[in-house]
């Protein structure tokens, strides 16, 4: 049980504290803004740097697509379009408990807007149970816990790739004259977005064995091949992002020396080299200063070392002026280089934030239908130890740790 008098005489200096991290950060803010301006002036000699010298700069810089000046009104979404979403959630494996075993569920959402259509709203749960699926992952010294979580992404991915294939076209019948009744591919009559919770970089893959990371890279790459075949944009959303990439670009305007190379001049990446002037400064503090509602920042190419994995598939973001917040909203090539999907993307997404009060909606009821609760918990196990008992198993029943957890007198 949590003391609340003993945290109370923790938490005198808090306030003061907090307020000289205002007074810093809006300095940082300051020498940040400063080398936006000069790093406009001089994008192209910065981008040919981080081209020519990117094996020796010790940090990920995002690459600018767009001039540093950028500043983009999002125009409405039409009344008419449909935002689809996946989210996930699990009940985490436990030897205490009666089996050993998880359950993922993925939360489904398809909102239909001006169309006179229902919605879907549901989940689809699955439980991992037989050995090969448990600890397979063991070969590579990954735990279950922690290849569970990489399972639920690929699912995520994968049902969303349904969902939007199942969208993206529908079959029709054409009654033109002489050709009755022939069936003619149609194209969706309203817009539609994929939106996924989260960073569509997964910078966990880095630290997998080859063979770990394909099983996991290789069918979400084949569910946003999917996507893009279905012609239905993606987009990830993050909100409170902690990312620094596009403030990274920055740190080669002030470099100090001619040629950025971190590992010859500043041995690495250390707190007191020349380009970290504005650490720990993060990108939706800078652009919050720049952008008004309703407004986008430049395009940017991440350079995250595992998009070299992701083949046609590269990550670019920007920040987007929400309301509430800046959010950092991604995207896969493909989307942003057909100018109609990028545009639509950024215009729904938008619109869904509004429509969920700072959140978007689709994101909101996804994670909703996803979380397993308490409740749920207890009937899953419920249902596990009747269907136990019927096949004759005896013994049934959790560890004695567990139960007299759960019987504390306190």
């Amino acid at each position: 049980m949590l003391d609340l008098s003993k945290i109370a005489q923790q938490m005198q200096g808090i306030s003061t504290h907090l307020a000289k991290e205002a007074e810093a950060a809006r300095a940082r803010v300051a020498i940040a803004t400063q080398l936006l301006h000069q790093a406009h002036l001089q994008q192209s000699e910065l981008v040919q740097q981080l081209h020519t010298h990117r094996p020796q700069i010790g940090f990920a810089a995002a690459e600018p697509m767009e001039p540093l000046d950028t500043r983009v009104q999002i125009k409405p979404a039409p009344e008419a379009h449909t935002v689809i979403a996946t989210d996930g959630s699990q009940i985490n494996p436990s030897h205490h408990e009666i089996a050993y075993c998880y359950l993922l569920n993925i939360g489904r959402v398809v909102l239909h807007y001006g169309q006179s259509r229902f919605p879907l709203l549901d989940s689809q749960p699955e439980v991992i149970y037989r050995p090969e699926d448990l600890y397979a992952s063991r070969q590579w010294g990954i735990r279950t816990e922690e290849w569970m979580g990489y399972r639920r992404t690929v699912s995520e991915a994968v049902v969303l790739a349904e969902l939007g294939a199942e969208l993206g076209t529908e079959l029709g019948v054409n009654a033109t004259a002489g050709r009755p009744g022939q069936l003619t591919l149609l194209q969706r009559s309203a817009p539609t977005l994929a939106m996924t919770d989260g960073s569509l970089i997964y910078w966990f893959l880095d630290q997998l064995p080859a063979p770990a990371r394909d099983q996991i890279l290789e069918p979400i790459l084949t569910a946003w091949e999917c996507l893009r075949v279905a012609q239905v944009p993606m987009v990830g959303y993050l909100s409170a992002s902690r990312s620094s990439e596009a403030l990274n670009f920055l740190r080669l305007q002030s470099c100090s020396y001619d040629q950025p190379d971190c590992q010859k001049y500043c041995e690495g990446q250390t707190d007191g080299a020349p380009c970290q002037i504005f650490s720990p400064l993060r990108d939706v503090t800078l652009w919050s200063t720049l952008l008004e509602p309703g407004q986008r920042g430049p395009l940017f190419k991440s350079s995250a070392d595992i998009l070299h994995l992701y083949g046609d598939h590269q990550v670019y973001f920007c920040h987007v002026h929400v309301g509430a917040e800046i959010a950092r909203v991604e995207f896969p090539e493909w989307v942003v280089n057909d100018r109609q999907l990028f545009e639509a993307a950024l215009s729904l997404t938008l619109t869904q934030v509004q429509k969920g009060f700072g959140y978007p909606v689709t994101l909101a009821e996804a994670h909703n239908q996803a979380v397993v609760k308490g409740g749920d918990r207890n009937r899953f196990f419920a249902l596990l130890e009747q269907q136990m008992l019927r096949a004759g198993l005896q013994n049934v029943g959790t560890s004695y740790k567990e139960a007299r957890k759960r019987g504390s007198i306190a």
